[in-house]
């Protein structure tokens, strides 16, 4: 993902709640601090399709705002 953003691709991580310090510490090491996280609850691990699926419809709306505010 760095790498993409790097190139002016738009790209984005998907990020469940206890990871949040660690996603932004490790964009900025790795030169990308402005890289997104869409943020989800944790876990994911272990759980039915529908509570995924939960998950999913928190993170949509998320991504949905990141390529409105990319192409404008």
């Amino acid at each position: 993902m760095t790498q993409m953003h790097k190139r002016g691709v738009l790209a984005a991580v998907i990020c469940s709640d206890p990871f949040r310090t660690l996603g932004t510490t490790q964009a900025r090491v790795l030169g990308v601090p402005a890289l997104p996280l869409v943020m989800i609850a944790h876990p994911l691990g272990g759980l039915s399709i529908e509570q995924v699926q939960g998950r999913a419809l928190v993170a949509i709306p998320q991504v949905i705002k990141l390529i409105k505010d990319h192409l404008s």
